[in-house]
């Protein structure tokens, strides 16, 4: 799968060094995966929240954080859309 928005990754990271090996590995397995399916993503992350077809929470840092991505089978990609505390997921808009 191709990642787009790295960049909100690389600020969280500056922010939160205790998500950045969390980050890093999961980065890495995403960065292997074929997901055509939201399915076989669960297959993986039976933690992860997918939210209709595309969107997806991750749990981040044994639950402490959370990672929001959209992603397009279709085309192998996953969008990162936001990553935060709980309190920011509380006012996140997904959907």
């Amino acid at each position: 799968m191709n990642i787009n928005n790295m960049k909100a990754l690389d600020e969280f990271k500056k922010k939160h060094p205790d998500a950045t090996s969390f980050i890093d590995a999961w980065k890495a397995e995403v960065d292997e995966a074929r997901w055509t399916t939201p399915h076989e993503l669960k297959e993986k992350y039976g933690n992860a929240s997918v939210m209709g077809n595309r969107n997806v929470v991750f749990n981040i840092c044994g639950n402490k954080y959370r990672l929001w991505v959209q992603i397009s089978y279709q085309f192998g990609i996953v969008f990162v859309k936001a990553v935060g505390t709980h309190k920011e997921y509380d006012n996140w808009k997904i959907g």
